[in-house]
């Protein structure tokens, strides 16, 4: 997994917090403080900045002191800013801005009628105000409170000044105001016998001037069109009142204080600032009493989060978002680009609650996806069998026990599929479900023995590689076996049934992942499942996932089964996550951090686009096999290659798949009645035939050599005799 926590390196060695009563010495360095306070910020338009304290003013007694400056000589600030290093980052930028002014745009075009009715309402009150302010500015009133002043105190001599004084500057400021006065008269004038652009310029001049002065100071005529919510910033008086309110420390037990790593500081969409808790407490204590922290600092619990330091166990880094980044969804995905992916890179999942971005390692592991119903857990699912999808050279395999529409387009892909238990065209799901199973079972099992055998130089370590899981010679690519609710695999009627599914699920979930072979399963109820040997392989089926992700659950029982046993212990609970948050889980296993994830969209329309562009992907790099081929899965098993090769006629060097797909049907019907060219066309390119093309009846078709296909039956028996 990439980009999913911020490095927390130390800032700096520590001394404990000192008494008010004693003065700092002169070699101290005071970390500064913020005011904690509540602000609203109107984001566009012009407004006015106002701020309420919630708080105190941080005390020196407090104030977290270092003894060291913070180092920060390693963090280098990019040159070029983030939203600009790629052309993808550009445009989302550009589209942003966008997207944002032609809201402003539509939001005062809207208004617009009404900003002009206060306009001029304010318009015609600001004449009246601003005649009232010149009158007052000729006579001087700034003068009588002086006057006054001076005929109370019976100072008749500084009276007659300021009455001299007040005669004189009226004279000539009476004069000015006269000269404005004509001034203002000539100007209408002229204005009332200009052209209608003149008066329409000098109208959108004086009535926003004149409204400025008219309007009160709390009445706007424009409203802002975005107003930024508001949010806390933190001083250390609300860490520690935190943390004391937690129990995590007492300030008044010598060597139980809390203490700081480094000033506090603003961070992405949140504060951050790094705590020492007193020896003795750890990293496992903040978390067991996160809720107590979150009720201390006055904020959701979805906003605090605590992160491990490596320099310490008692210390830990401390962000609170400024509003609740859960709420806030990570958008469509990335995948919607359509172009092909590669298994073997980490599939883009979602984003975490710093807003980094979260992909997932899908090579060499298997992957539990467990919530309540209507939580997004599906979707979850979906989002990395999309990405599997679009790589032409992974094997999708796609069961759904309960059989609901979210998982039906992908038979435009997938090898094998089936959904639900009720019987359909394509067969039995339940029967074509176990005969899926051993067919991976055994090849598994003949991988690890073909994976032994090859040189040194095509496969070292004795792994898959890319370029065998890529070479259709080595018949071993990656493959994805998604079953969402393969609960209700392990509880069928057919108890033998469910014996065998659990058996080939254990086996696969234990052995299949280094194979190359990637388990998706999902669920809605992770425990209380058969009886017996079914109920023990279920529980161990479950327990065998290497990632792990949890949605909102019922409890933190459930949550531990999901996660893992101990999750509750380190603080990971999935039943905290509210009920408003879809799509929103724990990721735990993926990597050495556990983040909160936001996973990306595809809705029904999204997936279907994605897998109509993976099915091309496929049939370009000759790689679509099984049903999406159109391949009868519930036949007998037959040998597609040498059959192929009986049809040729005597001389025929070449046929066209179109043609080789009627022979075979017309040859042998009981294999081939409903062969596709595609199908046949995936089955015999497998063992290596190239498709070309072939000129048959004037036309040039895509189709397979006669000697290309004696060429890959000779090889396949020299391998068999070898």
């Amino acid at each position: 997994m990439t980009g999913t926590i911020t490095d927390t390196s130390a800032m700096g060695a520590l001394i404990p917090l000192r008494p008010a009563s004693k003065e700092p010495n002169d070699n101290t360095v005071t970390s500064p403080t913020v005011t904690t306070t509540e602000r609203t910020k109107p984001s566009a338009g012009p407004g006015t900045h106002y701020e309420v304290v919630l708080d105190d003013e941080p005390s020196a007694a407090v104030t977290p002191v270092l003894t060291d400056t913070p180092d920060r000589s390693g963090q280098w600030q990019p040159i070029v800013p983030a939203a600009l290093r790629t052309w993808t980052s550009v445009k989302a930028s550009a589209r942003q801005a966008i997207g944002r002014w032609t809201h402003q745009l539509g939001y005062h075009a809207v208004r617009s009628p009404r900003y002009a009715l206060l306009g001029g309402f304010w318009a015609g009150i600001g004449v009246f105000r601003l005649i009232g302010r010149q009158l007052r500015w000729w006579w001087v009133a700034e003068q009588n409170s002086l006057r006054q002043h001076a005929a109370d105190r019976n100072d008749a001599e500084l009276w007659m000044k300021l009455h001299r004084e007040a005669k004189n500057t009226r004279t000539w400021r009476g004069v000015i105001l006269l000269g404005e006065a004509a001034g203002t008269a000539v100007g209408v004038s002229v204005v009332a016998t200009g052209s209608w652009g003149a008066r329409a310029i000098a109208v959108a001049v004086a009535v926003p001037l004149l409204a400025r002065i008219g309007r009160p100071a709390d009445r706007r005529i424009i409203s802002p069109a975005v107003v930024a919510p508001r949010f806390r910033k933190l001083n250390p008086d609300i860490v520690l009142r935190a943390y004391y309110a937690a129990k995590l420390g007492d300030p008044d037990k010598p060597g139980q204080q809390i203490q700081f790593g480094s000033t506090m500081s603003r961070d992405g969409q949140g504060s951050r600032v790094l705590v020492d808790l007193p020896h003795g407490k750890g990293l496992d204590d903040a978390v067991k009493s996160k809720s107590a922290i979150a009720s201390g600092l006055d904020v959701a619990l979805a906003q605090v989060f605590i992160t491990r330091d490596p320099t310490s166990h008692r210390r830990h880094a401390l962000w609170v978002a400024d509003r609740d980044p859960l709420a806030i969804p990570a958008g469509r995905t990335p995948l919607l680009a359509c172009k092909p992916t590669d298994i073997w890179e980490a599939a883009p999942f979602g984003m975490d609650e710093r807003g980094n971005r979260v992909a997932v390692d899908m090579m060499w592991n298997s992957i539990l996806i467990g919530a309540q119903p209507r939580q997004g857990k599906t979707f979850s699912a979906r989002v990395l069998a999309l990405y599997a999808a679009l790589d032409p050279y992974v094997k999708l395999s796609v069961f759904d026990g309960k059989g609901a529409p979210d998982w039906r387009k992908f038979k435009l892909v997938a090898d094998r599929c089936a959904f639900g238990m009720a019987m359909t065209r394509d067969g039995d799901p339940v029967e074509l479900f176990i005969d899926s199973l051993r067919g991976i079972e055994a090849d598994v099992q003949d991988r690890y023995q073909r994976l032994s055998e090859l040189p040194v130089d095509v496969c070292p370590e004795g792994k898959l590689t890319r370029e065998i899981a890529r070479d259709p010679k080595y018949r071993m690519p990656v493959r994805l076996v998604v079953i969402d609710e393969f609960q209700e695999y392990f509880d069928l009627p057919d108890t033998d049934a469910s014996k065998e599914i659990a058996k080939l699920l254990v086996f696969l979930v234990k052995v299949a992942p280094a194979a190359g072979v990637i388990v998706l399963g999902a669920t809605q109820k992770p425990s209380g499942i058969g009886s017996g040997q079914v109920a023990q392989q279920f529980n161990a089926f479950r327990d065998n996932h290497q990632i792990r992700f949890s949605l909102r659950t019922g409890s933190w029982q459930v949550s531990d089964l999901v996660l893992g046993s101990g999750a509750y212990s380190e603080g990971y609970d999935s039943s905290t996550l509210l009920p408003t948050y879809k799509g929103v889980g724990i990721l735990r296993g993926a990597a050495d951090a556990t983040p909160t994830v936001r996973t990306y969209l595809a809705d029904a329309e999204d997936s279907e686009k994605i897998l109509t562009a993976a099915r091309a992907h496929r049939q370009r790099a000759g790689t679509l096999s099984g049903m999406a081929a159109g391949e009868d899965v519930t036949r007998e098993a037959r040998d597609a290659l040498a059959d192929v090769r009986r049809i040729y006629g005597p001389g025929e060097r070449g046929l066209p798949w179109q043609q080789i797909a009627a022979r075979l049907a017309e040859t042998f019907p009981e294999h081939y009645a409903d062969v596709t060219a595609d199908a046949i066309s995936a089955q015999v390119r497998a063992f290596g035939v190239p498709s070309v093309n072939v000129k048959r009846d004037g036309r040039t078709l895509k189709g397979a050599h006669a000697d290309a296909v004696d060429t890959a039956i000779n090889r396949r028996s020299d391998a068999v005799a070898g």
